[in-house]
């Protein structure tokens, strides 16, 4: 596409601006995870290694590297929250579906077996800190998740230093029952339909307001295929 027809776009996608940008808001509200009076503090793909223990002679050595998005929710104020709960989903496997749920009694628990240094309203943003880690700096901090068959699994955040591996926090998790994985599997899917109807009815108010201030450059986007388009874009 020349310089000049990508100028037509950008003087004609400007008057889209009374368009707006997307809200998902009310789609996401439908979230079975919110139901409870839980609220979503962090939502990002992290990259973890997985790995399965089929016996009491410990999790595979090496595991296999996915991303896998990984969800913390509470109830309460940020500082003094009442409850957490961590969700873990894949995008490769609809049915992958664990949790992680705690309470300051829960807490003191792990805090009195693992030697934690923090306690209960910090453990949010620890967790949040660590998988920032492990996104940023994913040759030196690690999120192992090892899954038994019973159901049960554990996530390890661990620390490259080097010269060893230092095992920071560790959290219990168990697979959702088949009920919370069919009822985010329906969640999951009507919130794409949704989005890409309102994606869709975007694509139209666009195609309205280019025919109307430059109808040749419609039908010359409508005749150019997006990837063909894309790369004479990025050949100018």
């Amino acid at each position: 596409m020349s310089r000049t027809n990508l100028q037509d776009v950008d003087k004609s996608v400007d008057g889209l601006s009374i368009l707006g940008t997307f809200d998902f808001t009310a789609i996401e509200e439908l979230d079975p995870s919110l139901a409870d009076g839980h609220r979503v503090v962090y939502d990002r793909e992290v990259p973890f290694e997985l790995r399965i223990q089929d016996s009491a002679a410990g999790p595979q050595e090496v595991g296999t590297l996915e991303a896998i998005k990984a969800k913390i929710l509470l109830i309460g104020d940020d500082n003094h929250p009442q409850h957490i709960r961590i969700e873990l989903t894949s995008e490769n496997d609809l049915f992958f579906h664990y949790t992680h749920s705690v309470d300051e009694a829960t807490f003191r628990a792990m805090q009195e077996t693992q030697k934690l240094m923090i306690d209960f309203p910090e453990y949010a943003n620890i967790l949040i800190r660590m998988y920032n880690s492990c996104i940023k700096e994913p040759h030196s901090f690690l999120a192992v998740f090892v899954m038994h068959r019973d159901g049960h699994a554990r996530l390890d955040f661990i620390q490259n230093m080097e010269y060893k591996f230092v095992e920071l926090l560790s959290a219990d998790f168990v697979a959702s029952p088949e009920e919370v994985i069919r009822q985010q599997i329906t969640f999951r899917y009507n919130s794409v339909k949704s989005k890409l109807a309102l994606m869709q009815a975007r694509l139209q108010d666009i195609n309205a307001l280019v025919k109307v201030k430059n109808p040749s450059l419609l039908l010359q986007l409508q005749k150019t295929p997006p990837r063909q388009m894309s790369n004479k874009s990025l050949s100018r």
